[in-house]
């Protein structure tokens, strides 16, 4: 199943993350931010459980910011695992 939710306080736009039945990431898409940063980000949790990237994931920041686009998508898995 695909899901999309939208990061605060980041430069990327919307993130859809395609998980599976077991709760892998089969795929990450992101709009908006730097490029091959996310490019790269999606090609390293890819085969991933949502757990596994949230615990890898979770309180990176970018510079001085609170948050950061990895961060970003800690949360957004974070909010998905909870609906399941």
């Amino acid at each position: 199943m695909t899901y999309t939710f939208r990061p605060r306080g980041v430069c990327s736009q919307e993130m859809r993350v395609e998980l599976n039945d077991q709760g892998v990431i089969q795929n990450l898409q992101v709009m908006g931010g730097c490029s091959g940063n996310l490019q790269g980000i999606s090609a390293l949790v890819r085969g991933m459980t949502a757990q596994e990237a949230v615990d890898r994931l979770k309180g990176i920041r970018c510079g001085g910011k609170p948050s950061s686009c990895p961060d970003q998508l800690a949360r957004g898995l974070e909010e998905i695992l909870a609906k399941q």
